[in-house]
C-alpha cells in the first residue's frame, strides 16, 4: 500500500457561494466512503486565516514561508491505496464532489512513517 496525496488549490474551486453547502456535502460523502473502505488517513483544508511561520532548529519562529510554498492553500486528503490506478479513481471522486480537478502525488516509502 502507498499513501497518496489528493489535493487542489483554493482557486481551482470556482463555485458560486450558494452551491458551497452542496459541494461540502458531496466532499464529506466521499470522505465517509473512503473511511468505510478503510483507505482514509487524513484530510482537511488549509486555514488561510492563520498565517504560516517557519521554525528553525533552534526553535526560533518567523512569519512567512519558503518562497516555493507561498501559495500553499486548498484542500488535501491522504489515502492509503493499493495502486496508482486506485488513487486516480479516488481523485475522480473528489474531483466530482469538489467540482474541480485534483492533483495526485505518491508519498515515498518510509518504513518509519
Amino acid at each position: 500500500m502507498t499513501k497518496y496525496l489528493i489535493s487542489f488549490p483554493s482557486a481551482a474551486m470556482d463555485v458560486p457561494l450558494e452551491e458551497l453547502p452542496a459541494v461540502a456535502d458531496a466532499a464529506h460523502a466521499v470522505v465517509r466512503e473512503a473511511k468505510a473502505a478503510g483507505v482514509w488517513v487524513f484530510g482537511g483544508g488549509i486555514d488561510e486565516s492563520v498565517p504560516p511561520v517557519v521554525v528553525d532548529g533552534g526553535g526560533e519562529a518567523r512569519a512567512g514561508t519558503y518562497p516555493q510554498t507561498a501559495h500553499l492553500e486548498g484542500g488535501y486528503s491522504i489515502l492509503d491505496l493499493p495502486s496508482h490506478e486506485a488513487a486516480i479513481e479516488w481523485g475522480a471522486k473528489f474531483a466530482t464532489a469538489c467540482r474541480c480537478p485534483q492533483e495526485i502525488r505518491a508519498f515515498g516509502d518510509d518504513a518509519e512513517a
